[in-house]
């Protein structure tokens, strides 16, 4: 049910500036910067061998990662992303076993173009974690 790591995204306040250092020191591709009004946040992916690294920032005072950002003003590791056969079924399966879906329980198309929902911290030892659609 739980397929490969897909990304662990960083909040930052500046998602390029933040890549940039991991295009140069590690030759990682570094994808354009995207906003996603939907997500409020703006992203840039540095593409490793094994996974991906999300740097995400605030899009709009509303955004969900903005009192992340004023709490780590430096930033930090935000969420980590697993890949899954079907969605709606995992999430259904999570849900049984007592995890609680973010907002409305439906998936929301994500950053790659793909179904995404988010788990509370609290029901994965502290780890925000999200699922995506493979």
């Amino acid at each position: 049910m739980l397929g490969r790591l897909n990304h662990v995204a960083i909040a930052v306040r500046d998602a390029e500036k933040a890549a940039k250092i991991y295009g140069a020191a590690f030759g990682a591709d570094i994808s354009a910067a995207v906003p996603l009004p939907e997500h409020g946040v703006i992203t840039v992916f540095a593409a490793l061998p094994n996974t991906k690294i999300e740097f995400i920032q605030p899009l709009g005072e509303a955004s969900p990662i903005a009192k992340f950002i004023e709490r780590n003003a430096d930033g930090g590791i935000h969420h980590i992303c697993y890949e899954v056969p079907d969605i709606v079924a995992t999430r259904d399966i999570l849900i049984a076993e007592g995890a609680r879906v973010l907002g409305d329980g439906e998936p929301k198309i994500g950053a790659h173009g793909k179904p995404v929902l988010f788990f509370h911290p609290k029901d994965f030892s502290g780890a925000l974690v999200e699922i995506e659609q493979s």
